[in-house]
């Protein structure tokens, strides 16, 4: 093989390795523009966003093997890397998610979490990007409201953007994300109801919605989801009874719904699920009776009902419950002697505090 041929090789070679390293023209500029629109001054994580090879040296961005192009942007301010003990507690960026970011159109990955100073709204064109799968923007100061039409990313598996400032209603398109699995929007300032079709959501795992301004009515769809393991409506203020038949969900394990302002009696399908192990209503306004549901299979890892409107006696048959280690029942008009025997030989007296005529073991005897 002749010297000119080898050298035209080694050209080439050499010429394919640049292309990969570095960032297309446009993804470099967008990349810039992003940059621009933030302040990180203790650390320094962009101090290696110099130069064209932002797919080699920059921190926090990764590409794709084969097309070269920009496909993550991953900036962690909880990580524990090297560069970061020395500032752990002045892990703080202000600024805004520049719309450029909109341009880099080969992002599967946007990951900009616990940096407490990012502000500004998320970039309504965000929903152009066709290839988004995860979206973590948790631990900000972000306002504004959830883009209207997140439902196009078709491909979105996470969606976190708990411990924010955002504000509005869930947008309806939400349900058309067929592949989401994680839904995390606790902490925010979000009204308006959950969308009547919530249901939708089959591929659905986790919705934590807890802590928010959320009204209306649980919605009855939530029964067909058939991944749904945990459901967290914490601290909002959504009325209305419980559906009987979301008691009857094979994959549900947590439902939280305290401290909102539900009514209308407890589903006897919650206690004697097989799946449920930790269901907390308490601080609503639910009324009537505890059904006498439980069983063998009835597994409770913390059961509270306190602080409603629940009457008459405790069901006897919590005591044939497999388990039951966290049971609260106070703040209620319950009456009668408590049952003897498991859980309640190991519970404290605060469990039955401040009922209309309880008595017995851990209370006074009747």
């Amino acid at each position: 093989m002749g010297a000119a041929v080898i050298f035209s090789i080694v050209f080439l070679l050499l010429a394919i390795t640049s292309t990969v390293n570095s960032c297309p023209p446009g993804d470099l500029a967008a990349l810039l523009a992003f940059k621009s629109a933030l302040k990180e001054p203790y650390i320094g994580i962009f101090k290696s966003w110099t130069g064209n090879k932002c797919c080699e040296n920059w921190y926090g961005v990764d590409c794709d093997s084969k097309t070269g192009r920009v496909a993550e942007i991953s900036l962690r301010g909880e990580l524990e890397e090297p560069m970061f003990q020395k500032a752990y507690h002045e892990r703080y960026m202000t600024g805004m998610i520049s719309p450029a970011i909109c341009k880099l159109h080969h992002l599967s990955t946007i990951i900009i979490s616990e940096w407490k100073g990012i502000s500004g709204n998320i970039p309504a064109c965000i929903s152009t990007l066709a290839h988004l799968r995860h979206l973590d923007l948790v631990g900000n100061k972000i306002t504004g409201e959830l883009p209207t039409d997140i439902g196009k990313l078709q491909h979105l598996n996470v969606i976190n953007l708990a411990d924010n400032m955002i504000t509005g209603k869930i947008p309806a398109s939400i349900v058309n994300l067929t592949y989401l699995v994680h839904l995390d929007l606790r902490n925010n300032k979000i009204s308006g109801e959950i969308p009547r079709n919530f249901g939708k959501l089959q591929m659905l795992s986790r919705a934590l919605l807890s802590n928010n301004a959320i009204t209306g009515s649980i919605p009855a769809s939530i029964a067909t989801m058939g991944r749904l393991s945990d459901l967290y409506l914490s601290d909002n203020q959504i009325s209305g009874a419980i559906p009987d038949s979301i008691g009857n969900m094979s994959t549900l394990s947590t439902l939280n719904l305290d401290y909102n302002i539900i009514t209308g009696t407890l589903p006897g399908s919650l206690l004697s699920s097989e799946g449920l192990n930790a269901l907390n209503l308490s601080r609503n306004t639910i009324s009537g009776y505890i059904p006498d549901v439980f069983g063998p299979r009835s597994y409770f890892t913390s059961l509270d009902l306190s602080h409603n409107d629940l009457k008459g006696t405790i069901p006897k048959s919590i005591s044939s419950a497999s388990y039951i280690g966290h049971l609260d029942l106070s703040y209620n008009h319950l009456c009668g002697q408590i049952p003897s025997g498991s859980p309640f030989d190991h519970l404290e007296a605060s469990s039955f505090t401040d009922n209309t005529c309880l008595c017995g073991l851990p209370l006074k005897k009747c």
